[in-house]
């Protein structure tokens, strides 16, 4: 039997790769990543440079995914290919499949991982997050001593995010392309807009950094979108008196 690894290829960045990461892509039978319906692949574009390295004849799986709230159309996808990918792990293939970011977290991989673990050797090579990457591009310490720090989703309704923003130090805001009107407003009721910064793109060409977020139109965004909002340094120190 072969194997199924989903490899983390990092925020944006080709750089920001591991070693690890890099050998297992230059190294895999096939390669799955998504793509949209144009045949742009966001994660394979990040990991560029050691798919550069592979045959030229090397095998590769696009899987093209609708961009769709309805999740059926998605998990067909998600069903085909692991009916593709069972098919070469059975003929004693290394499969690895590329997720932008980190693989677990809001990952793709997790969709393939949850139909194949059962009946297949499977592994994870962690990547770096969005989160980390969003921390390091506007080089802010996202959390100080006992600060606590919440990741959510921009699907969570106003009165979710608002709780988040309230209870903790420090929160990312993930998924924001859509929920950027709700996000601004949940911002605005928890008093914390002075506190956020605003990314897209992280790591890539058309990197944006907003952070005056009062400047933001009250409209949808870009899909890899996501605020960073974090307590200021004198508002860390007051609340420690």
């Amino acid at each position: 039997m072969g194997k199924l690894i989903g490899v983390g290829v990092g925020p944006g960045d080709p750089e920001l790769l591991t070693l690890k990461a890099a050998r297992l892509i230059e190294a895999a039978d096939l390669l799955v990543y998504l793509s949209n319906e144009a045949g742009d692949s966001t994660a394979r574009h990040i990991a560029r440079i050691p798919i550069a390295q592979r045959p030229d004849n090397a095998a590769e799986l696009a899987l093209v995914m609708p961009m769709k709230f309805d999740r059926s159309a998605a998990n067909a996808v998600y069903d085909e290919a692991a009916l593709q990918i069972t098919d070469a792990l059975t003929n004693g293939q290394l499969v690895v499949f590329l997720c932008e970011g980190d693989p677990l977290i809001f990952g793709s991989f997790s969709y393939l991982l949850e139909r194949l673990a059962g009946r297949f050797a499977c592994e994870v090579v962690p990547g770096i997050s969005s989160i980390n990457g969003a921390c390091a591009a506007v080089a802010t310490p996202l959390t100080r001593q006992s600060e606590s720090f919440a990741v959510v989703s921009g699907r969570q309704s106003l009165e979710q995010l608002t709780t988040a923003l309230t209870q903790h130090a420090a929160v990312v805001i993930l998924k924001a392309g859509q929920a950027r009107p709700k996000i601004l407003a949940a911002l605005n009721a928890a008093n914390r807009s002075r506190d956020a910064q605003y990314l897209e793109y992280i790591g890539r060409e058309n990197e944006r950094i907003v952070r005056d977020v009062s400047t933001l139109t009250a409209e949808a965004g870009p899909y890899f979108s996501m605020f960073l909002v974090t307590q200021k340094p004198e508002a860390a120190c007051a609340s420690s008196h």
